[in-house]
């Protein structure tokens, strides 16, 4: 599973061969949730509640570029968050 992106400690994955709804997983130390791309809510995981809001920070500077890697399958590093 390509790492797409990681910062504070998260990294971000996305597997193209999946067919479920457009997301990503993000891991941070044993904590693991897959987020929807579109409307960037948690669909499955525990993350905790300062994870997920820096997660969703990212994503929402990155959803479009998200949703066009999810489209194309073509992997590329995203800048994390500063």
């Amino acid at each position: 599973m390509p790492t797409v992106s990681r910062f504070f400690g998260i990294s971000i994955k996305m597997f193209f061969s999946e067919h479920n709804q457009p997301h990503f997983h993000a891991v941070h130390g044993d904590e693991i949730g897959w987020i929807n791309i579109r409307t960037l809510e948690l669909i499955k995981g525990d993350l905790s509640p300062r994870s997920l809001r820096l997660i969703k920070e990212w994503a929402s500077e990155h959803q479009q570029e998200l949703l066009e890697m999810w489209d194309s399958h073509e992997f590329k590093q995203i800048a994390g968050l500063d």
